[in-house]
């Protein structure tokens, strides 16, 4: 996972928020929980400019994370942002998929990532901003992703829409009470989660007064939901950025090998 200058690659974080604190906050997180620094994990803004050409062997991995995109809006409904990054997300999707290339969605990348795949998303399955119970499937128990992870743990999230049914070919690794996919593999490394392992409590936080105003809670609620977050500790999330960042490494060592 070296650059032809001996100088480990970066990981290249995908970004739709264009609320600013949000973003930079973001970006902190899934750089602490990776295990890089910062500037390790080049981000690119979807939301205000097009992706440039991405050549995948100047990458550890791909990371898109949330936002306030919906993929399941009609596109008579989505702003000319959002259609050109979605655009631009297929293409990117093609090469990574036929490649199996180390990527991670998360929330809005569940979303983006299984409709490229042909699984419904849609409306039937929210659920509020906060703690949330995850259960792994016996898939999700032996896959490196969540490895060192319990078979239940507690994680943030918090969404408008989710996967109701994923294709035959993708793999289920996680579930909850109210949303059936959590997570699901397609390939060996090509991944994407409903929660959020880049989220600590500190992290929802801040996501709760930048989003307050967008739709997914009532404005009066968010102290409320505060309250509600700071009442469960979630650790074990943010386990699953550094198996990531293990993968990539054990691909970018694959790859090497048979170049």
């Amino acid at each position: 996972m070296t650059s032809g200058g001996g100088r480990p690659k970066p990981y290249l974080l995908l970004s739709i928020r264009a609320e600013e604190r949000a973003a930079l906050d973001e970006h902190a997180a899934f750089a602490r929980f990776l295990g890089a620094g910062r500037d390790e994990v080049h981000r690119v803004e979807l939301g205000s400019r097009p992706l440039p050409a991405i050549d995948l062997d100047d990458w550890a991995g791909i990371i898109l994370g949330g936002g306030a995109f919906t993929a399941s809006d009609p596109d008579d409904a989505k702003s000319p942002a959002q259609l050109r990054a979605e655009a631009d997300l297929v293409l990117l999707l093609d090469d990574v998929v036929a490649r199996d290339f180390p990527f991670l969605g998360a929330c809005y990348g569940i979303g983006t990532l299984g409709s490229h795949q042909g699984a419904v998303v849609d409306r039937s399955f929210p659920e509020p901003v906060g703690p949330v119970s995850v259960t792994l499937t016996e898939a999700g128990a032996a896959d490196p992703l969540l490895a060192g992870l319990p078979p239940h743990f507690e994680a943030y999230g918090g969404h408008k829409e989710a996967i109701s049914r994923l294709p035959d070919h993708a793999v289920v690794l996680a579930t909850s009470s109210a949303c059936p996919v959590q997570a699901f593999r397609v390939g060996r490394n090509v991944y994407a989660t409903q929660f959020h392992p880049e989220l600590d409590l500190d992290g929802l936080l801040t996501r709760i007064a930048v989003y307050a105003h967008h739709g997914y809670f009532d404005p009066s609620e968010q102290d409320a939901l505060g309250r509600a977050a700071a009442a469960v500790r979630v650790t074990h999330p943010m386990r699953v950025l550094r198996n990531f960042a293990a993968i990539c490494r054990a691909a970018g060592r694959e790859d090497a090998t048979q170049s």
